[in-house]
């Protein structure tokens, strides 16, 4: 049975653009995911992607994809790549083109030298340190720069030999000339160029000057026709400026901004500062490594992009900071893998079984269904006198409420026989190395005759199985806030040491030996699972686990 199509919340990004179209403030929406190509995108950019694509989609609009980049020294061709994937991946194409802002450095640096012949901005000599002092505070009003007073002359003389590269990192920078005792302080007389001898990515050696973000991105919006500029909330303060840019230029369009509430996910750091340090000390295997909050990451780990959406779709769009609890985004995930992963069996620590009573040399083929609920097919199980349970699934002495193996009890196979327990063989060390049991041939797919066997187990036949590396991936940190630490400590601190264990030598049906890289299952009783996009290939099979069958965390 189909779902219901639901009608997505009203939310007030949604009743603006509504009431802009329906007023005929605009004909057509045009929104922007506008990234700094300065590291892997992660969660909390799903959210900004899915709104800014999502409302072009939703209400007949395109949406740009621009990369703000304008501090080469930190930016990279690989984060460009990944990023242009992730948008993509999660199910959305850009309009036209990929843009960049450096694709308007001439026209940002003619609109710079209008504000010098204009008055109303100025080469500075102070030292990035002495600004910072003159800048004032929260309580106190800032000082004017001692070169505040330059002639336009002056002015314009030294911003062309900053262009031509007569001076070094640093030494100079252009400022707008606002109010240095504004109590806003992104007013008080901000930086619009900075000298950065830097090699870009686009443009290669022709700037060693570049534009700051605030006087970039307010311009490259009005070049694009931009009418609804969202960004989360840490902008707020800076849309005064994004607007006296917008007001003292000749710009072909006045864009608004709009801000929201950024995605805040417990457990997970979301900083680029510090995900990059995460990589950069070998804390974990590069940006995608699947216990990053990367969106490479989750997708390695086994995610869908569906998941992701719904998951950015049910926590709504407000301007109210809050904290979404990570069983909000593995509640996503189960529900999409329930209903669309194919069902299969992987023993992740094998113990071997002989069926004693069982034919040597005869080997039933078993059809098992693909999927409980979907029609996906059926898939063949060899059953024979070896197979493998898990080694959890016998004990010697249970636990109360324990349903599986114990001396002398029964236990059914899933899909197959009942079997019984009837002697463990043991090495040197006294460890259980082989379990001899007994099957019931009159058990397929029927209820022993009286008497009642209440446990079910997977299993996997002992020669056609497939040997596999099962990595099970947990939550990075151990604290919901990672940056709650003891005075002095980092985050690092809060490293989960049980985030990743690696199981070898682990035991699937034969179905799994077809798999490719980012194919997903449920491996029944165990969790959800997908096939590694880097390590996992035909005979070398590394399953990740995406996410547990069940909330372990919240118990």
């Amino acid at each position: 049975m189909n779902k219901p199509e639901i009608t997505p919340p009203a939310h007030f990004l949604r009743q603006i653009v509504q009431a802009d179209l329906q007023s005929g403030k605009h004909t057509r929406i045009v929104t922007r995911f506008p990234p700094e190509p300065n590291g892997y995108l992660h969660i909390g950019h799903a959210k900004s992607i899915c709104l800014n694509f999502g409302l072009a989609r939703e209400f007949g609009g395109v949406c740009h994809l621009r990369f703000d980049d304008t501090n080469p020294a930190k930016e990279e061709q690989e984060y460009i790549d990944a990023i242009k994937q992730d948008v993509q991946w999660l199910g959305f194409q850009w309009d036209g083109e990929v843009r960049y802002a450096s694709d308007y450095f001439d026209q940002l640096y003619a609109w710079a030298v209008e504000l010098i012949k204009a008055g109303k901005a100025y080469v500075c000599d102070l030292s990035p340190e002495e600004a910072r002092e003159y800048r004032g505070n929260l309580t106190q009003p800032g000082r004017n720069s001692p070169f505040r007073d330059r002639s336009v002359e002056e002015n314009l003389d030294l911003f062309e030999r900053m262009r031509a590269g007569e001076f070094p990192d640093g030494a100079r920078a252009l400022r707008a000339k606002i109010d240095m005792a504004a109590p806003n302080m992104n007013l008080r007389d901000p930086i619009l160029y900075r000298i950065r001898h830097a090699h870009h990515h686009q443009t290669g050696d022709k700037w060693c000057i570049y534009p700051s973000y605030d006087f970039t991105h307010g311009q490259s919006d009005a070049i694009e026709g931009i009418t609804h500029s969202i960004c989360t909330l840490e902008f707020e303060d800076h849309r005064p400026l994004y607007e006296w840019f917008l007001d003292n230029l000749p710009v072909p369009a006045k864009p608004r901004q709009y801000e929201f509430a950024r995605l805040n996910l417990n457990y997970t750091v979301t900083s680029k500062r510090k995900l990059k340090l995460l990589v950069d000390e070998g804390h974990v295997d590069g940006w995608d490594d699947p216990r990053m909050s990367t969106i490479s990451g989750f997708r390695r780990r086994g995610y869908t992009p569906a998941a992701i959406r719904e998951f950015c779709e049910r926590i709504g769009v407000t301007r109210s900071d809050a904290v979404v609890d990570m069983g909000m985004l593995e509640f996503c995930i189960r529900d999409d893998l329930d209903n669309n992963a194919p069902r299969a069996m992987c023993v992740l620590r094998p113990l071997k079984v002989t069926i004693t009573n069982y034919p040597e040399g005869q080997v039933e083929q078993l059809s098992l269904p693909r999927h409980p609920k979907q029609d996906m097919g059926e898939r063949i199980l060899p059953f024979s006198r070896e197979i493998y349970i898990d080694r959890d699934d016998y004990m010697v002495d249970p636990p109360k409420g324990y349903k599986r193996l114990v001396p002398g009890g029964e236990v059914r196979l899933r899909g197959s026989y009942v079997i019984r327990a009837d002697e463990a063989i043991t090495d040197a060390e006294g460890n259980i190395v082989e379990l001899l049991c007994s099957y019931d041939p009159d058990t397929l797919g029927k209820n022993p005759e009286g008497r009642k066997v209440k446990g079910v187990i997977h299993w996997v036949p002992g020669a056609e199985s497939v040997e596999c590396e099962v990595r099970l991936y947990d939550r990075l940190f151990t604290e919901s806030n990672p940056d709650k630490t003891e005075e002095g400590g980092s985050f690092l601190d809060n490293i989960n040491p049980d985030s990743l264990v690696v199981l070898t030598g682990c035991r699937a049906e034969p179905s799994l030996a077809s798999a490719t890289p980012e194919d997903r299952f449920q491996f029944e009783r165990e969790g959800y699972f997908c096939a590694d996009s880097k390590d996992s290939r035909p005979g070398n099979l590394v399953f990740n686990r995406t996410v547990t069958l069940r909330d372990s965390w919240g118990q």
